[in-house]
């Protein structure tokens, strides 16, 4: 992990920051370079005091393997609904889930609720204050027990793993 020093708190988001004004300027020329590399200082500096802290990835290889499920995850999911929404016969069991929470920070948990979101077929519609349960939409889960089996296991448990929390 780079070192956060206090005048570049996120070494990452300043590059992110200079690349998109460049992009957005359409030129690279010495006054944008110059402007973009002040705001890319500059607005990390400024919005620092906003910032949850965020759990460094532990296990970087555990989180591509994470990204290449998810991103499978969509494809099979995107599959079944399209196969439940064209075929007329095709009965939906729509429910809404508590999904007992393993995960206690912010961080984490707004990936796995992200994920779940991704994935056609289920929304996460809200996070109880307590942070202790997200509630889920399943579009077709005729049973709830294996749908919080499945988010655990293909999700939450692998992010801890990940996280290391």
């Amino acid at each position: 992990m780079i070192p956060v020093r206090p005048w570049l708190p996120m070494p990452l988001l300043s590059v992110l920051l200079l690349a998109m004004w460049l992009m957005l300027q359409q030129s690279v020329s010495v006054g944008q370079l110059l402007l973009g590399g002040f705001l890319a200082l500059v607005i990390p500096l400024i919005t620092r005091p906003f910032w949850e802290s965020q759990p460094t990835v532990k296990r970087p290889w555990l989180l591509l393997r994470y990204v290449l499920r998810v991103l499978g995850d969509i494809i099979v999911a995107n599959y079944e609904v399209s196969k439940l929404i064209l075929n007329p016969r095709s009965r939906m069991s729509p429910v809404f889930i508590e999904y007992p929470l393993e995960l206690e920070e912010a961080f984490t948990i707004t990936i796995l609720a992200s994920t779940i979101t991704l994935t056609p077929g289920t929304v996460s519609a809200h996070l109880r204050l307590d942070r202790r349960t997200l509630v889920v939409h399943a579009l077709n889960a005729e049973d709830v027990q294996a749908t919080i089996d499945r988010i655990h296991h293909r999700y939450e448990r692998p992010l801890k793993e990940i996280f290391e929390c």
